[in-house]
């Protein structure tokens, strides 16, 4: 991969094609639990995600097989799933110029025809058996750039504004490749995945919202409510 960070589009995040279908394209799950300098306090990660393709128990905030090492960062009842659409993928492919295989933004879910981004915080998605809701926006890490070995990569994601989302688990069941996902709750709000996201990137025009938001987790909240009580 190259080296300098990429002079990254400002165009729109998704523009979700009229009639088309959101299902999951690929389900992916940890292949190989790495050892590196890069991989976080605990010096291991599951980032390294590989598609399957037959059913996978959601339950126990978590999908069977995957693995989390640092659950202090990532899984628990917030950050049960990590989804991540392919459209996203592929813009990256065309700015950074390389091929992304499924799983390789350390997602479970692969999806297409559906705005991971701008989905709404607390929307709920019906996918295979389960049903999921839509928590807060990835924040990337030195692991992800490590995974990638792209010193850049937390700066270029960042500026990108296409996190994905974390999704938790309302109702347990399981998932697999092709699975359609039918939105089947959205909250009364308009704050996005992207909303929040840039809120934790610095832009701050919708603080008070996320303050008061009962879909986000009380983490979110208190941060928000500091910032709004300091700004």
């Amino acid at each position: 991969m190259r080296a300098n960070s990429p002079k990254l589009s400002t165009k729109p995040l998704f523009l979700l094609m009229p009639n088309s279908h959101p299902s999951v394209l690929s389900v992916n799950i940890t292949s190989v639990v790495h050892e590196a300098e890069w991989a976080g306090t605990v010096g291991r990660t599951g980032i390294d995600k590989r598609s399957v393709e037959f059913p996978v128990t959601v339950a126990k905030d978590c999908l069977a097989g995957d693995v989390v090492a640092d659950t202090k960062s990532h899984g628990g009842f917030h950050k049960a799933v990590y989804a991540y659409s392919r459209e996203d993928a592929q813009w990256w492919e065309a700015q950074l110029g390389l091929t992304i295989a499924f799983g390789k933004f350390g997602e479970n879910l692969t999806t297409r025809g559906i705005d991971v981004s701008g989905a709404i915080i607390g929307e709920r998605w019906a996918i295979g058996s389960t049903v999921l809701e839509v928590s807060e926006p990835r924040i990337p890490c030195r692991v992800f750039a490590g995974f990638w070995n792209r010193p850049s990569l937390i700066k270029d994601f960042t500026i990108a504004g296409r996190p994905g989302a974390y999704l938790r688990i309302v109702k347990e069941g399981t998932v697999r490749t092709g699975d359609e996902i039918k939105i089947i709750h959205r909250p009364n709000h308009a704050v996005t995945i992207s909303d929040v996201f840039s809120a934790k990137s610095g832009e701050r025009s919708k603080i008070a919202q996320i303050a008061e938001l009962s879909d986000i987790s009380s983490e979110y909240r208190v941060w928000a409510r500091r910032i709004r009580e300091t700004s």
